[in-house]
């Protein structure tokens, strides 16, 4: 409210200098009917803004003042020096008592009795005679305010409704917005408003807002120039101007930055009568909780997200709230909410919208994609419960049963991760079905100038935006060749427990190749730590340069197609250097799928582990020689040693016989796409190989042997899988014993070397 207050009284003081030259105006050229029009609108607006904060004695003063104006406008009664001379006292009054608002924050103790009775007496002819003879009259009594107003000025109620919050209500700041000069005067409006926060207040076209700012940029460039050449010079006198100069640009720089900065209430406004009037359409009773209005943002931003946001609470009416007897069965109240809540985190905001609807059906968004052909039957069965609520932003992906002017066509939330991404921001949604969902949009405060790191990669400098750089990790001679891992050729690092992708920039960008780590001195590894939505990654690079304050230079509409890059920005030696996009290098990379769906890709790799509730029985092995493998043990019916030449064909499946049965045999390895060289069984039935090492495994009456090479233990310990360290048969990875270890996933090993639950698929 402090804030609405404040621009209440900008508003107001500035149409009241504008209405004390319409009243002159009209003292020469009283048949002016624009000139008429405008004073009412004026004091019409000022009547109803302060009905609605609740300042009474305001509203009912300038409500006498325009019932007469209203009857000067409609030719009832003819403009006179009397009229003038009384609404110019109007005029002096409405700003003693906005004075008293900024001061107090209430509108005084003064009615002005004998002013609302001349007003009165002069809204008819014969009062007015009177008024000009000067002759005593009986003092009229104002006309009470009307319930309803129907003329199309601002909004009002009456002051009844909210006499609490003007009675309550002190201006925030008061030492930054009190008047600390003498008290108003009638006469003397200008006077009254010495220091006020009208007279702090100067409306400026954006136009030369955006101007500014750019010069700034161009400043700020200079700056770093200015710094990279002082470097390399030892002139005291030179490096005191230099560190002056730094000092006044950063200051001017985060001035004219807070110019541009705007509560994001200013398009919050409008989703009120969004969800109002979609809740009627959709025959449903909906209300929106806001939190957070006064949350800064670049302006530019601000724009950027307000489709976005359109579209996500248009969604949350429409597929998340129920209808109000469906809520009713399921216990909950026939009024649905949809709250907004936004808030500083970093150098980012956090926008939320969240609903205590139905949810997300996971199934039915796994059966629709499916349909669609985005994700395979198979991939659907793997999928996790937030893998398949994040579905949702599939282009063309819509669960609604049928088309309407409001939804079901597919378009709308891959409309808005497009458009958040595009700003350099991040979208993750939550659901829980049946009890409502909550999505998160995650952008930065401003596009315009940002701190970066600097970095050289192949002989050239990049820019790092600190926002998505998490830590630096520099590892030095053996360590560095010891910390790399593979996991199928995919180079990861383990960071405090965390598998990290390890992606080189060079290699990348397609501007150099990959060097092998040396052992010993000179062999140095340089890792950016980079967050891409929620994904981290390791990004080597040849040099770590500083920091410093980049200008943000768009890219021409030629290179926009360059996912990899986020902009381009002028060094202080004068070169080019390209700003890094890192959630498109994470695309590029496989770290992150386009489609923002593990079930979509694989060989990424998700550092957000997925971790198994409770301590698990798990049995490791290896496939291979030199592998890692584990499984729960729950999964395994027996283990087994079998002679080599106790291997039979069936087909062109080796078996062999147990238990009275045949049990077909699969080499792990094999199904995986890593074939092993050694053969299974010995042509001449030998054994000197060794046995054997099979894991029976049973699913119904289905018994299959998973032939590994050899049987490394079997131990009890919670598993933290990282589940984008993935292909087709592999749940994920995770560090067991000390050692990275992939988790095998039995059932689609099963399945993909031909079986099924109670039967054998093929044979051939």
């Amino acid at each position: 409210m402090d804030e609405v207050v404040a621009e209440f009284l900008v508003e107001s003081n500035e149409a009241l200098d504008r209405i004390d030259l319409d009243f002159l105006a009209l003292e020469s050229d009283a048949s002016n009917p624009d000139t008429l029009a405008s004073v009412f609108r004026a004091i019409h607006t000022i009547k109803g803004t302060c009905g609605f904060l609740g300042f009474q004695k305001l509203e009912s003063l300038t409500h006498v003042g325009e019932t007469l104006l209203g009857r000067l406008r409609d030719g009832e009664i003819e403009v006179s020096v009397e009229i003038i001379t009384a609404l110019l006292k109007l005029s002096d009054a409405v700003r003693e008592m906005l004075a008293s608002i900024e001061q107090n924050g209430n509108d005084g103790d003064n009615e002005y009795p004998e002013l609302a009775a001349l007003l009165c007496l002069l809204q008819d002819s014969a009062g007015a005679a009177v008024v000009a003879r000067g002759a005593d009259t009986p003092t009229p009594k104002p006309s009470p305010l009307p319930e309803q107003r129907d003329d199309g000025g601002a909004a009002a109620s009456t002051a009844a409704s909210v006499p609490e919050k003007a009675s309550s209500r002190s201006t925030k700041g008061d030492s930054d917005v009190r008047n600390e000069g003498d008290g108003a005067t009638a006469g003397g409006g200008s006077d009254s408003r010495s220091g006020g926060v009208a007279d702090r207040t100067v409306r400026v076209d954006v136009g030369l807002l955006d101007s500014l700012m750019n010069q700034v940029g161009e400043l700020v460039l200079a700056r770093n120039q200015i710094l990279q050449y002082s470097a390399s010079h030892n002139d005291p006198l030179f490096l005191t101007t230099t560190q002056r100069l730094n000092l006044i640009t950063t200051e001017l720089q985060e001035d004219v930055m807070k110019t541009r900065m705007q509560p994001i209430g200013t398009i919050w406004n409008k989703f009120p009568r969004v969800v109002r009037d979609l809740s009627t359409t959709c025959g449903k009773r909906v209300r929106i909780e806001m939190e957070g209005e006064d949350t800064e943002l670049d302006r530019t931003i601000i724009e950027a997200i307000k489709d976005p946001l359109t579209h996500v609470i248009r969604n949350s009416v429409d597929h998340g709230i129920e209808m109000p007897d469906v809520r009713d069965a399921r216990g909950k109240p026939p009024e649905g909410c949809v709250q907004l809540r936004a808030y500083h985190e970093g150098g980012h905001v956090n926008i939320e919208v969240s609903d205590d609807g139905g949810g997300i059906d996971t199934e039915k968004v796994k059966d629709k994609a499916v349909r669609s052909g985005v994700i395979t039957a198979d991939q659907a069965a793997r999928m996790s419960e937030r893998e398949a609520v994040n579905l949702i932003f599939h282009a063309g992906l819509s669960t609604a049963a049928k088309v309407t002017n409001i939804s079901g066509r597919g378009v709308g939330m891959d409309v808005v991760k497009t458009h958040v991404e595009k700003i350099g921001g991040a979208i993750d949604m939550k659901s829980s079905f049946g009890n409502g969902s909550s999505l998160r949009i995650k952008i930065p405060l401003t596009l315009a100038i940002i701190p970066a790191l600097i970095v050289t990669s192949g002989g050239d400098s990049y820019a790092i935006p600190q926002v998505c750089l998490l830590e630096l990790v520099r590892l030095d001679g053996e360590k560095a060749v010891a910390a790399i891992e593979l996991i199928h050729d995919v180079p990861v690092y383990r960071l405090r427990g965390d598998l990290l992708p390890i992606v080189w920039l060079n290699e990348l960008l397609g501007v150099g190749k990959r060097q092998p780590i040396r052992s010993g001195e000179g062999g140095v590894l340089n890792i950016a730590v980079l967050q891409a939505d929620d994904r981290q990654f390791g990004l080597v690079v040849d040099e770590i340069n500083d920091s410093q304050e980049i200008v943000v230079k768009p890219l021409d509409k030629l290179l926009s197609g360059l996912t990899s890059y986020a902009g381009a920005t002028i060094m202080g030696d004068g070169r080019v250097a390209l700003i890094l996009d890192a959630l498109g290098l994470a695309q590029r990379a496989g770290v992150v799928s386009k489609s923002r769906s593990s079930a979509t890709q694989s060989g990424g790799i998700d550092t957000e582990p997925e971790v198994w509730g409770e301590e698990r029985t798990m049995l490791l092995f290896a496939a291979r020689r030199g592998d890692r493998m584990a499984l729960p043990l729950s999964q395994v019916a027996r283990l087994e040693e079998f002679d080599r030449g106790e291997i039979e064909h069936a087909g062109d499946r080796l078996v062999v016989q147990y238990r009275g049965e045949i049990l077909p045999l699969i080499r792990i390895a094999e199904v995986l796409g890593e074939p092993d060289d050694r053969p299974v069984e010995r042509s001449d039935g030998a054994s000197d190989d060794g046995p054997l090492q099979v894991i029976v495994y049973n699913n119904d009456d289905l018994s299959v042997g998973l032939v590994v090479d050899s049987i490394i233990d079997i131990l009890d310990q919670k598993v933290a899988l990282q589940s984008r360290v993935t292909r087709r048969g592999i749940l994920g990875t995770a560090i067991v014993q000390g050692k990275v270890t992939e988790i095998v996933d039995s059932d689609t090993i099963v399945a993909l070397a031909g079986f099924a639950a109670g039967r054998e698929v093929s044979l051939t």
